[in-house]
């Protein structure tokens, strides 16, 4: 009897945090797994032997999403690769924590090629793939609480992911009739390399401002990207997922910086 090939799906920023955590919770779920990297392959083929472990075969690729004319051919050689596209998370991505008036014109643009620009062509030449091969897919890009709300000290993080947001919008308008879905999810503070706490277990660490009173492991965030590329998940497209431990709620009551829970209490 021939077995069914497993679909397969790319994500990028595999080598560590929520890219880590997406990449070995899809091959749990079935799925091969294109690992594109850019800062550290031996991390990446770490992560690459923990999907292995769920049966995924894996394929690596170095890239660098700010290399723009290189982006697609990634894209296009995982696809050759695998023969299909089925699942593209965007995950890779940056920050930054300089005061506008501080901030100069290279910077910015570092910032919006990786967290705009880059995500945007690779999202378009894995549609293109999805497209032809006839199946659907599921595109989950990873913004930030930030697609939402601004944070002192980080101009163009936060245009970069609010437009990297209505990105998903549009994106989930023109592909529907392709049966492929596009959503975001939007993390908040998460125990991830970008925030300093690679590697390290949200719990005992205390957030006064965050109602949940801690931060976010990545498997959390990597559960609800599985859930959106599922077929639990088939009507689902154009939204964003907030997953944040309940910060942004707070409003102008309280931020992530509070030193006690005095705000739990009128």
């Amino acid at each position: 009897m021939t077995t069914a090939p497993r679909p397969a799906a790319i994500v990028t920023g595999s080598e560590s945090g929520i890219g880590r955590a997406t990449v070995v919770a899809l091959a749990r779920d079935g799925f091969d797994v294109g690992l594109c990297w850019y800062a550290d392959e031996s991390k990446a083929q770490d992560t690459a032997r923990e999907a292995a472990e769920h049966g995924a075969r894996t394929e690596l690729r170095y890239l660098d999403v700010t290399n723009m004319p290189a982006i697609a051919g990634v894209v296009d050689d995982l696809a050759d690769a695998f023969g299909r596209v089925d699942v593209l998370a965007n995950v890779a991505g940056t920050g930054s924590s300089t005061m506008l008036l501080d901030l100069d014109h290279q910077h910015w643009r570092t910032v919006i090629e990786t967290d705009l620009d880059g995500p945007f062509l690779i999202l378009q030449a894995a549609a293109r793939h999805m497209i032809a091969g006839g199946r659907g897919g599921r595109i989950v890009n990873v913004t930030s609480v930030h697609e939402h709300q601004p944070r002192v000290g980080a101009g163009p993080y936060c245009a970069a992911k609010a437009g990297l947001g209505m990105l998903t919008q549009v994106a989930a308008l023109e592909l529907g009739e392709h049966g492929i879905t596009v959503n975001a999810v939007a993390p908040g503070e998460i125990t991830t390399a970008m925030t300093g706490q690679e590697d390290e277990s949200p719990e005992g660490k205390v957030r006064h401002g965050i109602p949940l009173g801690r931060p976010g492991d990545a498997r959390e965030i990597a559960a609800i990207i599985a859930f959106l590329c599922s077929p639990k998940a088939a009507y689902v497209t154009g939204a964003s997922w907030v997953a944040d431990g309940g910060m942004l709620r707070m409003g102008p009551m309280a931020g992530s910086h509070l030193t006690s829970d005095a705000w739990r209490r009128p």
